[in-house]
């Protein structure tokens, strides 16, 4: 599995070009952190509802994938649903932890939450369906 992780980490644009840093706990349990950065505002100071939400797909998407890679498996978002509960604001650090919840043969449920990683308030939660799907479905040559 930690082959895969760094491929995934390797081909994850997303991530990188957002900050967030994943630490794997355990399969289906993992740590997404991340620094709120200028362009991630959608007004004085305050951080987009957007850069949560996919920051939120990110950790939940990610426990379940990181379940799926033990059957040599991939996933994809289905549906997801989140809840804010305090405004972000520029440099804030947000520590966000997901968890899969159910892993049926097909659909992985997952859940998450994203907290201020000084103050340790919650910032939202979420919760996901994911899609399972062979790794052997995805050409990868050309970033191994």
């Amino acid at each position: 599995m930690e082959a895969m992780i760094d491929v995934y980490n390797k081909i994850n644009l997303y991530a990188q070009d957002n900050g967030l840093v994943l630490t794997v706990i355990e399969p289906g349990h993992i740590t997404y952190s991340m620094k709120i950065l200028e362009k991630h505002l959608s007004s004085p100071n305050t951080c987009h509802g957007g850069v949560i939400a996919g920051m939120m797909d990110s950790v939940i998407g990610t426990a379940a994938l990181s379940l799926a890679f033990t059957e040599n498996n991939l996933v994809s978002t289905v549906e997801f649903k989140i809840n804010y509960f305090k405004p972000v604001h520029l440099h804030d650090e947000l520590i966000g932890t997901g968890k899969v919840d159910y892993k049926g043969k097909s659909l992985i449920i997952s859940s998450g939450e994203i907290h201020d990683k000084i103050t340790g308030k919650l910032v939202a939660k979420g919760i996901g369906t994911f899609n399972v799907y062979p790794l052997s479905k995805k050409d990868f040559s050309s970033v191994i």
